[in-house]
């Protein structure tokens, strides 16, 4: 991943109800949600709902699966991880801690 895709996917998880759209999907685990579930469980107007899964979708961060009537939201736990190591790839400038899980 390189510094525009990361910047997109920050900017688009900058905004706190895709924040909290994409954290649910995560933990929904990786069957992911259909979408009125997850706007029951958040609480989110379908028009609104429909709005920040189209954004998050646009940043690669959920990708939606038709299967008859029921669209289901699946985080893409690969592109998340790609996010997190382009943010530590060079932490703490060759420090130990690059051996080791980083605790700073």
């Amino acid at each position: 991943m390189n510094i525009e895709e990361t910047a997109l996917c920050m900017a688009e998880l900058g905004h706190k109800t895709r924040l909290a759209v994409f954290r649910h999907l995560v933990q929904a685990g990786k069957t992911g949600l259909p979408v009125g579930e997850l706007q029951k469980q958040l609480e989110i107007p379908a028009s609104t709902l429909s709005h920040h899964i189209s954004r998050l979708t646009r940043a690669g961060l959920v990708v939606q699966e038709r299967n008859g009537t029921t669209l289901t939201c699946l985080p893409q736990y690969q592109v998340l991880q790609e996010m997190i190591d382009f943010l530590v790839d060079q932490c703490c400038s060759g420090e130990p801690c690059l051996d080791t899980p980083c605790d700073c």
